[in-house]
């Protein structure tokens, strides 16, 4: 008998690629060779994104383009858009089967579900919606981890969000608020790094939320940290209220911590992260910044903005921008506003045009751009230790790429394999957004 096939593919963010890693494995255990989403397939797994309008149209394209390699496949939308998008989608009828986000470790059973009564009912052809755990909002176990290049591994330990955002749909698409058993997670983080892996990444929806029996994310990073073998821990996205001086200060004393930090910004503007329901003010969120300094030496802070939210004026803006500049980022994940239909925000006054957005994005991302650089600058001579994971071309020639504690992109010259491995050398050129590490 022909071995079954399934192709996979992804849209949006770390915990839905991490939970897409465990699909693929349970199809895998199941019997099916995993093949890629541009071949014919006998199942079609689509992981979907609502984060923004562009997400859900991208969603339901990769669905659409699924029936048409292979009409015959069963095609699965879950994810994100499965769970806001479900009445469009099976309105559609486009789609064979929908999984919600708290559903995907049931993928295999509900796919043999689906087959077996197609085989009985050879007209059954409506959209398939199991409501496996309607009302139950336990954290959901795919016992995988995404890995990138062989070297860094993406572990989730919380999911869901309580917050409503006024721009943001994501609490309707996740639910609420639920965290993984600190056992699991580090039984995970061993298991992984029995198989050589040395960093990781902590994520979640809303990561700072962590709470399992009186155990807080600070608990279950230091579980982590004593992890023989872990030489890395990285953080998912940072609410500055959960950045307190003891935060800091626990943080700090774990050798294994690298000082890069993803905070949650949107705005500058205490009046805009008002009509955002972000619940911090710029002020508290510089003071959660000055914490991390304290105890780092010149920590590299990331964040990610919004330009154009409704009702945004010019001083709004340049509020933000000047904001930008005053914390001094590392890096800035600069987006325009997107309408997100279902949200507050859609229906508040002050909608700026296409292009409003697009200039004021401009002007944000040319400013990173050289708060980046400065960055670097600040880093030129200094000693490091980088983590390799893949050759890249650049320029004519070939070298060893990889990130340093503070995620510094460093190219590294040599002709052994270095996958894996770590280097030390002397920061040195900057060269197209890449630092050279030299001995």
């Amino acid at each position: 008998m022909e071995k079954r096939t399934a192709a996979f593919h992804n849209l949006g963010c770390k915990v839905n690629a991490y939970e897409m890693e465990g699909m693929e494995e349970a199809l895998r255990n199941a019997g099916y060779d995993i093949v890629p989403f541009t071949e014919k397939a006998d199942v079609y797994v689509i992981n979907t994104c609502t984060v923004t309008r562009v997400a859900d149209q991208k969603s339901r394209q990769m669905i659409s383009r699924a029936k048409t390699l292979n009409p015959d496949a069963i095609v699965v939308a879950c994810g994100c858009y499965a769970n806001t998008g479900k009445d469009v989608l099976i309105r559609d009828g486009v789609a064979d089967l929908i999984l919600g986000n708290n559903e995907k470790s049931h993928l295999n059973e509900e796919i043999e579900k689906l087959r077996a009564k197609r085989s009985t009912y050879a007209d059954a052809k409506e959209t398939f919606v199991p409501d496996i755990n309607k009302g139950k909002f336990d954290f959901e176990e795919t016992g995988f981890s995404i890995k990138e290049e062989h070297t860094r591994a993406f572990i989730k330990v919380e999911d869901g969000c309580n917050q409503f955002c006024s721009y943001c749909i994501i609490p309707f698409a996740r639910g609420r608020e639920r965290s993984r058993d600190p056992k699991k997670v580090v039984e995970e983080v061993q298991g992984l790094v029995n198989q050589g892996f040395s960093e990781f990444v902590l994520t979640g929806i809303r990561l700072t939320s962590y709470s399992y029996e009186g155990l807080t994310l600070v608990d279950l990073i230091e579980e982590v940290s004593r992890v023989n073998g872990v030489r890395r821990i990285r953080l998912g996205s940072l609410e500055p209220s959960a950045v307190t001086e003891d935060f800091a200060k626990r943080l700090s004393a774990l050798p294994n911590m690298c000082p890069h930090f993803h905070m949650s910004l949107q705005s500058g503007s205490a009046t805009v992260l008002k009509r955002m329901n972000r619940n911090y003010t710029p002020d508290e969120f510089m003071e959660a910044i000055s914490y991390l300094r304290q105890y780092f030496d010149d920590p590299a802070i990331t964040a990610d903005m919004i330009c154009g939210f409704p009702g945004e004026t010019e001083e709004e803006f340049h509020e933000s921008l000047d904001f930008a500049k005053e914390v001094g980022f590392y890096e800035i994940h600069v987006f325009p506003y997107s309408v997100r239909q279902g949200t507050r925000a859609e229906r508040m006054p002050g909608q700026l045009s296409k292009k409003q957005k697009a200039e004021r994005t401009r002007v944000l991302r040319d400013e990173a751009v050289q708060l980046k650089m400065d960055y670097l600058k600040r880093h030129t001579d200094m000693r490091s230790e980088a983590l390799l994971e893949e050759k890249v071309a650049l320029n004519g020639r070939e070298y060893w790429t990889g990130y340093t504690p503070e995620y510094i992109r460093v190219l590294y010259d040599s002709d052994e394999d270095l996958s894996g491995h770590f280097v030390e050398g002397t920061l040195g050129q900057i060269e197209d957004g890449y630092m050279h590490l030299k001995n």
